[in-house]
């Protein structure tokens, strides 16, 4: 199964055992540039689920290129820190790598002491908020110092590989790029020009490491930025790469900054391996695959069908380090998924927090969050199958104990299959997946259609039980909202109910812009129509585009604060403000709704009163823990733990890990 996937490759005189890497991902766990034990055993654990190339980094060059928030190899001190990594990565069966970083102008201020960045020319940057001075010849010069010596110091600490990064709108791609390098020098203008320096960076990199050692370079496949490169360059920008020593050239989307999307949802699986292709017919070195590759089955079609020679497996291998290990034998259903929701790693990072996972409790917490056997096994209880009963129901039975999951529904999953339900949501039912195919693993018995009830637990005698009643909707003391001609949110995406022509949601989080979304594309071209008409050129270009965001119901969302999506994260936030607009959705923001009718609106601006008529009022306007069970079980004499949304309605990772740490202090309980 998956023969071409694992299968060795030779990268220079370097054979790996399989055609999947780990690429160097931001992880926030330090502040003082140093590798600590939580790197270490982040690392060891992702080599020990079976990657062929584990990569340590982003690792600054200097400091000013990369700051507090990245680690650094820029001096001899921290040599032992990286051999102790490149130890315990290679007795683990893994090809230890290291990414060398220098971000240029995207390095924010805040993180060098308040020093300005430097980048090829003193052109702001809208992610770094700031205007780096423009690099003199001589910081040229150091800089491409720094990156030899960095590579040398990689070489003394064990390292199989070096990779430096050209990518993302860092320092390389800077100067590449037209929009950021407006010199009038050698390294400035033309192409050849621009090329300039990142070539001669590899060069003195390749002369640092010596000819056999492999040397990699992270590339841009399309900057996705106006006025910037587009795949139109890239294949000769990977030409002199190669010329300049490059041994693998590893393709990625493009810069932060970007108006496209580069890792949540709305990227369609495999969305820019297309990016990889170009490159690979251009050059002679083998190329690497990134962004979006979810399943071994997409992996080996990549390989197979000629996108590329590997592939990048990066929050995939966050979400599950044992993604490969699992795909080898056989195990794909027991994948535990990366479902892009960026929320545990991108909105992290950009929150100045450590990188962990909405799904995979250990993410980060390898040595101490620790699935043990249990040595007083016990009856197991859980009484809900949502997010929060299904982890604890898998940790306790991987622990020993017995476990019976009850659930009032016809299936698993709760709030899963509710959340999955508005556009480029539906990942989510990856965890249905999963679960699924763990409670099989691991004789989880499983009663659906069965609401728990005190006298079914007094009947079955648990020695413990974990209560996952959820969440229900509320109703706001809004004159008029419990009219039952009033939808909630949740009554639109469990069921495709008709809506009228015009529909209002009040409340503008995330569930009520979720909502709005959902409605608003109802009556658009789905893809496979899209693609159809486009390809028989069935309509013109404007009539297409009409059909992909308008649809059958206009939709205004009102919210009381400020701004909307006040509760999304950072890196998600902008991408569903882009598409409401792109649908046509109205955003009232600092509206207090003050009577609703089924027909009409009304709402204080802060400075009139106002009114509007819809055919449609839908409430979005928060949710409320069920406590049904957990008020009467006191009265049994049972342990029990509250846990999910029962315990305080919150996000999947709420769920997910109280589930996964309920678990784990049952033996503790004794």
């Amino acid at each position: 199964m998956f023969d071409t996937l694992f299968s060795p490759i030779a990268i220079n005189s370097l054979t790996v055992k399989n055609r999947i890497a780990y690429p160097s991902l931001g992880l926030l766990y330090s502040w003082d540039r140093k590798l600590n034990d939580r790197y270490l055993n982040y690392f060891t654990e992702i080599a020990r689920g079976g990657a062929g190339i584990v990569t340590v980094g982003p690792v600054g060059v200097d400091f000013i290129g990369s700051g507090l928030a990245v680690l650094g190899l820029d001096t001899d001190e921290a040599i032992p820190d990286f051999s102790r990594v490149t130890e315990a990565i290679r007795a683990r069966g893994a090809s230890p790598w290291i990414q060398l970083f220098h971000a240029g102008a995207y390095t924010h201020p805040l993180l060098i002491n308040g020093a300005p960045p430097m980048g090829p020319s003193a052109v702001y940057s809208p992610y770094s908020k700031a205007t780096p001075r423009e690099m003199s010849r001589e910081d040229i010069r150091t800089v491409q110092k720094s990156f030899s010596d960095t590579a040398a110091r990689a070489v003394e600490a064990g390292f199989d590989g070096v990779e430096v990064i050209a990518s993302a709108g860092y320092l390389l791609t800077q100067f590449l790029s037209p929009k950021t390098n407006k010199r009038t020098d050698g390294y400035g203008g033309s192409l050849e020009n621009r090329l300039r320096f990142p070539t001669e960076v590899l060069s003195a990199c390749r002369q640092a490491v010596g000819e056999g050692f492999p040397l990699s370079v992270r590339m841009a496949g399309n900057d996705f930025v106006p006025e910037s490169n587009t795949d139109e360059v890239t294949p000769a920008i990977a030409r002199a790469y190669e010329k300049s020593g490059v041994n693998l050239i590893n393709v990625t989307g493009g810069w932060h900054e970007s108006k496209v999307p580069q890792l949540p949802m709305e990227l369609p699986r495999t969305g820019y391996a297309y990016l990889a292709a170009t490159i690979r017919k251009a050059v002679s070195v083998p190329v690497m695959a990134s962004n979006r590759i979810t399943t071994p089955m997409d992996a080996e079609r990549l390989l197979n069908d000629g996108y590329c020679d590997m592939v990048n497996l990066g929050r995939v291998l966050i979400a599950d380090p044992f993604w490969p290990a699992k795909a080898r034998e056989g195990r794909v259903e027991e994948i535990r998924p990366c479902v892009a929701c960026s929320q545990g790693c991108t909105d992290e990072i950009f929150s100045g927090m450590p990188v962990t996972c909405i799904g995979n409790p250990r993410a980060g917490y390898e040595t101490e969050r620790i699935v043990r056997p249990t040595t007083s096994p016990k009856q197991v209880m859980v009484a809900g199958a949502g997010p929060a009963g299904l982890e604890v129901a898998v940790t306790a039975a991987q622990m020993g104990h017995r476990v019976h999951l009850f659930e009032a529904g016809d299936a698993i999953g709760g709030q899963i299959t509710l959340a999955a339900t508005p556009p480029n949501k539906g990942e989510l039912l990856e965890y249905i997946r999963y679960y699924r195919a763990m409670l099989a693993r691991h004789g989880v018995t499983v009663s659906l259609s069965t609401p728990v009830t005190p006298e079914l637990i007094s009947q079955e005698k648990p020695d413990h039980v974990f209560v996952a009643e959820g969440a229900e909707p509320t109703r706001p003391p809004i004159p008029g909202a419990q009219d039952e001609d009033i939808l909630s949110s949740w009554d639109v995406l469990k069921k495709d109910r008709p809506l009228g022509k015009s529909v209002a949601i009040v409340g503008g989080g995330a569930v009520g812009l979720e909502t709005a979304l959902h409605i608003a594309v109802k009556g658009t071209f789905s893809p496979e129509m899209f693609h159809f008409l486009s390809a028989h050129d069935a309509a013109p270009p404007e009539r297409l585009r009409q059909g992909l965001f308008t649809g059958n119901h206009r939709v205004a969302v009102f919210e009381m604060a400020p701004r909307a999506g006040g509760d999304m994260g950072r890196s998600t936030r902008w991408i569903m403000m882009d598409n409401l607009k792109r649908y046509g959705v109205r955003l009232i923001t600092g509206a207090t709704v003050t009577r609703l009718s089924g027909e009409e609106v009304c709402w204080d601006d802060g400075t009139n009163e106002q009114a509007e008529h819809f055919d449609t009022v839908i409430l979005a306007t928060g949710s409320r823990s069920v406590t049904t069970l957990s008020a009467a079980l006191p009265d049994l004499g049972i342990p029990y733990t509250v846990i999910g949304d029962g315990l305080a309605p919150g996000k999947f990772n709420h769920a997910i890990h109280g589930g996964f740490l309920a678990a784990l202090q049952l033996d503790a309980r004794g």
